[in-house]
């Protein structure tokens, strides 16, 4: 008898009897798992097929594309059948005002490094020439394309890469560590601290990029609470998704490198002359000082949005609350009474 309430009650720390599903730290790690078993199986997969086609710059950026895509995809599924959500729990929920946040996003993630341009230009702390070409380094081999092509190989690679990393970081692990959290702090406080650690984690996970220092990890962790900010205000990954497909690929066609890469397609050479403190040197404008009064302007707009479209701003509570595809023990009950 007493074994088996031991037992009963190791169950129920590891399930959430209620809703008949594994709580939330267990959940997480066994997702973190199979999905990374997944990618190393999809990259076998992909580097089998390679080799059965031939490696050609075609097949090689078609290769990365590739593998953002399937690997976002099997991180979704396993997510959605672990946690038995719905998609829209996730911040995907693709109904109208998604599309206009997301149009949104991208006009601020297109402006923001425009503006980064035209201040050091003012400053004389940048040099720029129109070339419109491609330049044998990044991680594409973009040099087999005419420029207009690369350009839109680019444009699709920072897509599937940028939403991915929303889907993954913001959309999953955010939404699930603010529900961990939430029966130890109270909701409010656990979507705040959920978009302090993703924000962390964001900036942790660009540590190893060329050129990286502890300036660029700050500014990218203060980033990613901006991001995060985006999701937690509106319960869509659309301004966050937007505005990170959009920072990137403009970064890289206005010549900035981005978070440290030069991406080999580019409108304009931008070559800093300024300060590396400020600039940020080859790591580009994000591991610069000129990253920080951005962040004011990225945030205040984002306050004008959400507040224009939602009428109001404050942290949704609904972060830390799952709206699950099942019924739980206690939805049966009320309907059974």
């Amino acid at each position: 008898m007493v074994r088996s309430d031991f037992i009963m009650e190791i169950r129920r720390y590891i399930v959430n009897p209620s809703e008949r599903r594994l709580r939330a730290p267990w959940r997480v790690t066994l997702w973190v798992f199979l999905a990374g078993f997944g990618l190393v199986l999809l990259s076998g997969v992909v580097a089998v097929v390679s080799s059965v086609v031939g490696v050609t710059p075609a097949v090689a950026v078609a290769r990365q594309i590739a593998l953002f895509a399937a690997g976002t995809t099997v991180a979704v599924v396993l997510g959605y059948l672990l946690d038995r959500r719905t998609l829209s729990d996730y911040g995907l929920g693709f109904d109208r005002q998604w599309w206009r946040d997301a149009a949104f996003g991208l006009a601020l993630g297109a402006g923001l490094p425009t503006l980064v341009l035209l201040v050091e230009l003012g400053a004389g702390f940048v040099e720029v020439s129109v070339i419109f070409a491609t330049v044998n380094s990044g991680p594409l081999p973009l040099t087999a394309f005419g420029p207009p092509v690369a350009v839109l190989l680019l444009g699709a690679f920072f897509i599937v890469q940028a939403t991915a990393e929303e889907v993954l970081v913001r959309g999953y692990l955010l939404t699930n560590a603010a529900e961990g959290l939430a029966g130890w702090v109270g909701k409010r406080r656990a979507v705040i601290a959920a978009t302090a650690l993703t924000g962390a984690l964001f900036g942790v996970l660009h540590w190893t990029n060329p050129s990286a220092s502890l300036l660029s990890v700050t500014n990218i962790t203060l980033y990613g609470l901006l991001l995060g900010a985006c999701y937690v205000l509106t319960g869509r990954l659309g301004v966050a998704s937007g505005f990170h497909v959009a920072w990137n690929y403009t970064l890289a066609l206005l010549g900035f490198p981005v978070s440290g890469l030069r991406m080999g397609v580019s409108l304009l050479s931008t070559d800093a002359t300024g300060p590396t403190l400020v600039t940020g040197g080859n790591f580009g404008p994000e591991g610069g000082l000129i990253a920080l009064p951005l962040l004011g302007v990225g945030g205040a707009a984002l306050y004008w949005w959400v507040h224009r479209e939602y009428g109001t701003v404050e942290l949704l509570d609904a972060i830390a609350t799952p709206e699950l595809r099942i019924r739980t023990r206690s939805d049966t009950a009320n309907q059974d009474g």
